[in-house]
């Protein structure tokens, strides 16, 4: 029987092995699928238009990023969207062609490219294909986040044309290989350009406790990465009587200077993404999306959903580009909150957080770390980031965090946090064992502590007390591992499974060259670290 859709770029993908059936996981039909397919390939087409001309306007490599932030995982579900971008990406191919949409003898290097040609190649080829697109494609949306708030780079604009162009051409393993590791590169850049346009704009964050009460009264949760929406929402409510409060990866928000002056930027509502159908069911307040991590809304909250920029779901209202959130303001008054305060917990029933320990605070306490690493009184760092998802195994980062000496420091970021943020593991030196670190795209600052550590003590970084364990569930994700690798960081612990797009062969290589391995257990994973 022929598959109705094949995707396998994210942690859940079906058996371990890829959505082959009428939908994905992830709620996305395979009608969607395959408008993504077609919207990848007709990106390629783009990108051939564009290879061997020197001076390419600046819209056309947006619409490339705003192309591939589509295709990311819990993004968007509109047909009506993807069609859209896919017409407007063909304009763009037409307009730097003009010869080739009339020629009457077409050469076919300027045509989309079928994606299926990618899905069902050889399997090596496959597969690093597949590392490199989903790779772009997380880079894309951090790409997005920057140039919203003004700041883009030529080189990494460059480089998603260029990436693109290879998926449709006949490369050997090496050649991708070689591209694959400069995705890490390109996107070390890109992670680098959004904390430069985040810090530049907010400010530097300071860390901040983050109450899981929700006030009475008129409320909005609003969820993503997006700070700027989050800005815009704050100023468009101030003295209207209605209170703020983060969801998700929206959370390290309330760090930035420039965000918290607002008093009614509250705290923090719900825990991770995967939650929220559960978490969502009865809130009686309006939810805005402004990245990725939508899931399919269920009819007895649809109404009450609202997204912008990229993302798109059918029969729910969009914010357009002017952020004018007057309908969500007006849902809010609607729905008029809860008549009482009402106390939430975290998953482990801790009723506030932290967050705010972005690489320039924890480096403003280098010498205090340094000497506490000197004096024994710390003794090992745990990197314990990633994305967070609904499989089961995913406990395993809670109990490795329980389990973790108790001269260890946790250092944290992206949402895979939330199965542990909420813990109470006490502090060492006055400073407490668990440290947010931000989003998925502050791992810049993350690598940037760990470099500066190893420069201080002088060795590499992979001889630092240092265990490096992600969890994974989207692109953003994997343009992540592919930065860490192209920086020479090994030994990393990739869970709660391996990717289903890596093939034995590409899997032997990098555990060969980079040590990369799958978490087991905490008690084994700890005997192992320390042994």
């Amino acid at each position: 029987m022929e598959n109705q859709m094949f995707c396998f770029q994210c942690e859940q993908t079906a058996g371990c092995a890829g959505c082959t059936g009428r939908a994905g996981v992830c709620g996305k039909t395979a009608d969607i699928a395959k408008l993504q397919d077609e919207l990848t390939g007709a990106l390629i087409g783009l990108s051939r238009a564009i290879s061997g001309k020197r001076r390419i306007d600046s819209k056309v490599y947006s619409l490339i990023i705003e192309g591939l932030f589509a295709t990311v995982t819990n993004v968007n579900f509109n047909a009506d969207s993807l069609r859209e971008i896919t017409e407007r990406v063909r304009k763009q191919k037409n307009r730097l062609s003009p010869k080739c949409s009339a020629c009457g003898t077409p050469c076919g290097k300027t045509d989309d490219c079928d994606i299926s040609e990618i899905w069902n190649g050889d399997e090596d080829i496959r597969s690093l294909k597949s590392m490199i697109l989903f790779g772009i494609r997380g880079m894309a949306a951090y790409a997005y986040h920057a140039e919203v708030l003004g700041l883009s780079d030529g080189e990494v604009n460059e480089f998603f044309a260029k990436a693109l162009f290879s998926l449709g051409e006949e490369l050997t393993v090496e050649e991708l290989l070689n591209i694959a590791l400069q995705v890490g590169e390109k996107n070390y850049k890109c992670m680098e350009l959004l904390d430069k346009a985040n810090t530049g704009t907010y400010g530097t964050p300071t860390p901040v406790t983050v109450p899981l009460k929700v006030e009475k009264g008129p409320f909005i949760v609003i969820s993503g990465h997006d700070l700027y929406d989050l800005k815009e929402l704050l100023k468009q409510t101030e003295g209207k009587g209605i209170n703020i409060y983060t969801h998700g990866e929206m959370l390290p928000a309330h760090g930035y200077p420039e965000l918290k002056k607002y008093p009614h930027l509250k705290g923090n509502f719900g825990t991770a993404w995967h939650n929220q159908q559960k978490e969502f069911a009865d809130i009686p307040a309006p939810v805005i999306f402004t990245t990725n991590c939508l899931m399919p809304p269920k009819d007895s909250y649809k109404d009450r959903i609202f997204t912008t920029e990229a993302v798109s779901y059918p029969g729910v209202t969009h914010i357009g580009s002017d952020r004018d959130f007057t309908p969500v303001i007006n849902k809010a008054l609607e729905l008029g909150g809860y008549g009482e305060d009402r106390q939430f917990t975290g998953i482990n029933g801790g009723e506030t957080v932290m967050t705010g320990f972005g690489h320039g605070t924890v480096l403003e306490n280098a010498d205090k770390i340094i000497s506490a690493v000197k004096s024994g009184v710390i003794e090992h760092f745990f990197l314990v980031g990633g994305c967070d998802g609904a499989r089961s195994g995913r406990n395993y980062y809670t109990e490795l965090v329980k389990k973790a000496p108790e001269k260890s420091i946790i250092l944290t970021l992206a949402c895979g946090k939330f199965r542990f943020n909420d813990l109470n593991l006490g502090e060492i030196d006055g400073l407490p064992r668990i440290m947010d670190m931000g989003q998925c795209n502050d791992a810049f600052g993350a690598i940037k502590v760990a470099t500066a550590l190893a420069e201080a003590f002088g060795c590499g970084v992979n001889e630092l007390p240092l265990s490096i364990i992600l969890s994974w569930y989207e692109q953003k994700a994997v343009c992540i591992l592919l930065t860490l690798l192209y920086l020479g960081i090994k030994n990393i612990r990739l869970g709660p499974t391996l990717p289903a797009f890596i093939s034995p062969n590409i899997l032997e290589f990098l555990v060969k060259n980079y040590g990369i391995s799958a978490v087991t257990t905490p008690e084994e994973d700890l005997k192992n670290i320390f042994g």
